[in-house]
């Protein structure tokens, strides 16, 4: 699994560089003809390839425009990649995800299946945030975040996360006595570390916070990543010492929980009494009408909400079942008396433990 950043395929003015795009698919190619590898590649670059021939110097802030940049500049990408891979007579396919196709359930099942299954025609899916459609809030906000669940999704091996910087380093890497952190086993190795949050080249999102972060998530998942410069490709992809390599910390969770906690953003809060965070958090139970003291928000069946105490503090997110107008009338009510008199549609979880993922024990 591969993800590049915007400032390793584009110009700082904006437009694709044919050169920068070659050298990295010159790379994949080689790993993939060694016949035992496949490679989903997360790529950046979209807003950034539409900017020139929109006539924009600079990287939109309104989301309109960004969208409209991103229109034109998907297409020039897809194309750039699909010529370089077929000087290795491979063929490419597009992914175009939304946290919305990730979160639930049905979508989740269609993203991997239309993944696993280009991957076993032969084909390298080149996948990317939607950005056309993306509103700001069903965003994952940048790519590192989406390489990290997609790697998760298709059971990577290992994330290679590429940008304009050869690792993490222990403070500003054009500072003199900085160094670069070589490995990183858990959180406490980056106590004490600052850690930038901008990019050099200014035609992306991320920055070295969001490629931590997304390593953690990935690590957490148990995916090890290494973060390294995308001319240092070769050498992350052959397994030799580069950039910083985060060990796995956790093992594999269920596949579309860790979606559900790292790429929906809640439409709403149900509040829940001690008993019901006691029977959500630690009995892992599913959440039913009578443990529920408020309700937040204007959502509708199906989004995904937080789940909070009564300090309100998040202690878990799933999908719920209802709108969030019909819920009032559930509260504090069991299903039995529920389903007796408004029918057997409400004899059934406010959301289930299928779900529904716990962040905070």
């Amino acid at each position: 699994m591969v993800k590049v950043g915007s400032s390793s395929l584009t110009t700082a003015a904006g437009g694709l560089d044919a050169d920068r795009v070659d050298a990295l698919v010159d790379v994949l190619a080689k790993v993939l003809d060694g016949g035992d590898k496949e490679i989903v590649l997360v790529s950046s670059g979209a807003i950034a390839a539409g900017l020139a021939p929109l006539g924009l110097e600079r990287r939109p802030r309104d989301l309109a425009r960004q969208q409209a940049a991103a229109s034109v500049g998907q297409g020039l990408l897809v194309a750039r990649y699909t010529a370089s891979f077929a000087r290795y007579g491979r063929r490419v396919g597009q992914v175009l995800l939304t946290t919305d196709d990730t979160s639930r359930r049905a979508h989740y099942r269609n993203a991997y299946r239309t993944l696993d299954q280009l991957l076993a025609m032969g084909a390298v899916p080149v996948v990317n945030e939607n950005d056309t459609v993306a509103t700001d809030e069903i965003r994952f906000g940048d790519n590192d975040r989406l390489a990290a669940l997609v790697a998760h999704l298709v059971r990577a091996d290992l994330l290679v996360l590429l940008s304009d910087v050869d690792g993490l380093y222990d403070g500003d890497p054009s500072t003199p006595g900085t160094s670069r952190i070589t490995a990183v086993r858990g959180p406490a190795d980056l106590d004490g570390v600052s850690i930038g949050s901008v990019g050099r080249a200014g035609v992306g999102t991320g920055g070295m916070v969001t490629k931590v972060e997304a390593a953690r998530i990935a690590a957490a998942a148990g995916i090890p990543v290494v973060l390294t410069a995308a001319r240092h490709a070769a050498d992350a992809l052959q397994g030799r010492d580069t950039g910083t390599y985060f060990h796995r910390t956790g093992r594999r969770s269920r596949d579309r929980l860790l979606w559900l906690a790292h790429a929906s953003a809640p439409q709403g809060a149900l509040v829940l009494d001690d008993g019901a965070v006691h029977a959500v958090v630690e009995r892992r139970s599913s959440l039913l009408p009578a443990g529920i003291a408020a309700v937040e928000g204007d959502f509708t069946a199906g989004d995904p909400v937080e789940l909070r105490d009564t300090a309100g503090r998040a202690v878990a997110r799933g999908l719920v079942n209802f709108d969030a107008k019909e819920i009032p009338r559930l509260l504090g009510r069991s299903t039995r008396d529920l389903a007796r008199e408004l029918g057997s549609a409400y004899e059934r979880e406010i959301v289930h433990r299928d779900d529904l993922v716990v962040l905070h024990h």
